[in-house]
């Protein structure tokens, strides 16, 4: 791990800690969980969030000021709005990616769920989400939060992660593979 992730991921650490334990003393996890799902979406989608929270440029009241009017507009609750402020105060919005990892990981954690990472080709309807979850609790022996993703160049099938184990059933994969085999044989 580089010097600045490793940085990263201790602040990050220390305050999804911070978090956790606030969200568990006031019992509003959910909410925080919920929360968490959401600021990743919006951190996914918004290239003035990212370049917000990483440009220094910006000073930290400036900072401040629109990651509370984010949060508010968002309607989160006051902990992770807080946080946030917080953060910002302190010049430490860049760690916010690393927080949501670390906040996932605690909560799935103390609910004993595993997260597993699903590329499709297409989306996913709620049917299919719960149909592969029910199948990978079976494997895994945990109940399976899925975050699915699309990737249309997979052509079809599934690229599923969990933990450390990967399962690439996509075409994508398959025809690499017979490419391979061809340039073998000739």
């Amino acid at each position: 791990m580089s010097e600045p992730a490793s940085i990263s991921f201790g602040i990050a650490q220390r305050y999804a800690s911070a978090v956790f334990d606030l969200a568990l003393e006031t019992k509003s996890l959910d909410s925080v969980e919920k929360d968490v799902d959401a600021l990743a979406a919006v951190l996914a989608e918004s290239d003035e969030l990212r370049e917000l929270i990483n440009n220094p440029v910006y000073s930290r009241e400036e900072q401040g000021a629109a990651i509370v009017a984010v949060a508010t507009q968002m309607g989160v609750s006051d902990i992770t709005k807080n946080t946030l402020a917080l953060m910002a105060s302190k010049r430490r919005l860049f760690a916010m990616p690393q927080l949501i990892v670390a906040l996932r990981e605690k909560i799935a954690a103390f609910k004993g769920e595993v997260t597993a990472e699903v590329v499709s080709a297409t989306a996913l309807t709620d049917a299919q989400k719960d149909k592969l979850a029910a199948a990978l609790k079976e494997s895994v022996g945990k109940d399976v939060k899925i975050e699915a993703a699309v990737d249309e160049t997979l052509i079809g099938g599934l690229v599923v992660k969990v933990g450390s184990k990967m399962v690439d059933t996509s075409i994508r994969s398959k025809l690499n593979a017979l490419q391979n085999a061809m340039k073998e044989v000739g």
